[in-house]
């Protein structure tokens, strides 16, 4: 099975994630890049009120295209309870390339957001699996038994 992963990462925490189910998975990476400055207290108040208002932003120009692939791994950090706009405007680019999906998030909070939801409101299908992982708990390495799951689901279909 082909498989892409798609993702955002403002801080870096995302890419750790989406990095490390590469190499689990052999899959194929595919980074957004923000046109937009999101460095800094500037770039975060930006960032946040973006995604509260559901608005799409200019990305890089990207590689791989979706309907190569048969699995699609979304991975976005939450902003203000939301995806991210890059990954929002990259959605709406390739809406309708996607065969199957999972999805995962990073975010502040170990508190699961309406992210998923909002996500397979979006896409229009639901996730085949899902993770959602907390900064502090990426940050301190402390994800492994829920990466692994979610590996293993991934595996399994």
């Amino acid at each position: 099975m082909s498989i892409l992963i798609v993702y955002y990462s403002r801080s870096g925490t995302t890419k750790k994630i989406a990095n490390i189910l590469a190499e689990e998975l052999g899959a194929d990476l595919e980074e957004i890049s923000s046109k937009s400055k999101r460095k800094g207290i500037l770039g975060y108040l930006k960032s946040g009120q973006e995604a509260a208002q559901k608005k799409l932003t200019e990305i890089g120009p990207t590689e791989k295209n979706p309907a190569d692939y048969d699995l699609i791994i979304i991975g976005t950090p939450v902003w203000v309870g939301t995806m991210s706009s890059p990954i929002r405007t990259y959605i709406n680019h390739y809406l309708g390339k996607f065969r199957k999906m999972a999805l995962f998030s990073t975010q502040g909070s170990k508190k699961e957001q309406k992210v998923f939801r909002e996500l397979v409101e979006v896409l229009g299908k639901e996730p085949v699996a899902t993770l959602f992982l907390s900064s502090k708990e990426v940050t301190q390495d402390k994800f492994e038994s829920e990466l692994n799951k979610f590996v293993k689901e991934l595996k399994n279909i």
